[in-house]
């Protein structure tokens, strides 16, 4: 019986044992699981919900990339480009104020005299090895497509046929009436879009193009204005008057470079759609225009080594011209023609509000009135257009 006892005794001083040690090993387990377990931090995930980290898209990642590692000037870029339903408008009138830069760099440097069929020469040569190298690195076929030759090649005849007549013109007419009539392409480019394109004309867009063309002629009838715009266009040289049955064949064919810079916005804004690739029209116009305009430049035996320091504008003036064309192209791919076209006179009225702000035009009511009615028509179409025009 003691012995009995005594076993049972010992059978219980290790029971109580054990549950010592179990209870201290829960007090310790509880000493180290407390703090990570504070009513104030509650787990998110239990044993009966298992959470998986969400993965992204492949253009969500990217889009955030470009965020992330982009200057907000690129972001600006992209934005006008193709990220807002105002893109097309704003890729126009980025052409504007480009072409804008070109006219105040011409008029601030001061630079020999080139004839312009090797100005333009140079200028077409660049554009074609820029939108070449543009080509080559987005993977796209240099002639374009198959289904879309026919426009490029369209574009390239009217492109150059516009350029060739403007030379002309402006050689032979005074400098306002041929810039007048180089304005008239945005109307021209309404018109034959009507026909071409078969696009909708509403009153709205004829008055938009209406008030921005009026606003152009209080403009260029300021004598200050055109006296700039002759030296700044023929660099130093004085444009040869012509009169009588010379002057109106002259007119006719500054009315034909308006004519076929207008189809040729047609052709560009088709090709550009068909191909999903403006640069496209801008090759093809380039490479037959510095083809035709070098024969030109032979035939007239007008060639003028140009110094350094000229050579050096030229090819960067030539540089934003690609830019510009390159803005232009984009703007009629994405927005219908006539409210793109409208936006164009941005560039003779930014320029004005320079030359006033550099007080080298003289502040007047031609000007004030002109650069009020070419903002105006713009701000309407840039509030109109988008709207009108959602597919």
């Amino acid at each position: 019986m003691e012995t009995a006892g005594t076993d049972g005794g010992g059978h219980e001083r290790e029971l109580s044992h054990i549950v010592e040690l179990v209870s201290s090993t829960d007090s310790a387990s509880e000493d180290q699981i407390i703090p990570l377990l504070n009513e104030s931090d509650k787990p998110k995930i239990n044993i009966f919900t298992v959470s998986y980290p969400r993965r992204k898209s492949s253009k969500d990642q990217i889009v955030r990339l470009i965020e992330t590692e982009t200057s907000p000037f690129t972001q600006f870029i992209v934005w006008v480009w193709g990220g807002s339903r105002y893109s097309g408008l704003l890729c126009m009138a980025s052409s504007s104020t480009v072409y804008c830069i070109m006219e105040v760099l011409l008029d601030v440097c001061s630079a020999q005299a080139i004839p312009l069929f090797e100005v333009a020469f140079i200028r077409c040569v660049v554009i074609s090895i820029l939108s070449l190298i543009w080509l080559r690195r987005s993977g796209e076929p240099i002639f374009g497509p198959a289904n879309v030759r026919n426009l490029l090649v369209s574009r390239a005849l009217t492109g150059c046929v516009s350029l060739l007549a403007f030379i002309y013109s402006i050689q032979k007419l005074p400098i306002s009436q041929a810039l007048v009539l180089s304005f008239t392409t945005p109307l021209m480019a309404s018109v034959a879009a009507r026909f071409i394109l078969h696009e909708n004309l509403k009153i709205t867009d004829v008055a938009g193009i209406a008030f921005s063309f009026f606003g152009v002629l209080f403009l260029l009838g300021s004598p200050t204005s055109i006296e700039g715009t002759e030296v700044r266009v023929s660099g130093g040289a004085t444009a040869l008057g012509v009169h009588g049955a010379g002057h109106v064949f002259a007119v006719l064919i500054g009315l034909v470079s308006s004519l076929a810079g207008g189809v040729s916005y047609c052709f560009i804004r088709a090709a550009a759609k068909a191909s999903e690739q403006p640069v496209g029209t801008i090759f093809s116009f380039g490479l037959l225009s510095s083809a035709v305009v070098a024969i030109c430049m032979i035939i007239s035996q007008d060639l003028v080594l140009p110094s350094f320091y000229s050579f050096i504008l030229m090819i960067f003036l030539s540089i934003l011209a690609f830019f510009a064309e390159l803005f232009l192209a984009r703007g009629l791919q994405l927005e219908k023609t006539s409210k793109v076209a409208n936006i164009q006179y941005l560039e003779v009225a930014l320029y004005q509000l320079w030359g006033m702000g550099s007080l080298r035009l003289a502040l007047s009511f031609g000007n004030v009135v002109g650069c009020f009615l070419v903002f105006v028509s713009a701000c309407c179409t840039m509030y109109f257009g988008p709207e009108k025009e959602m597919e």
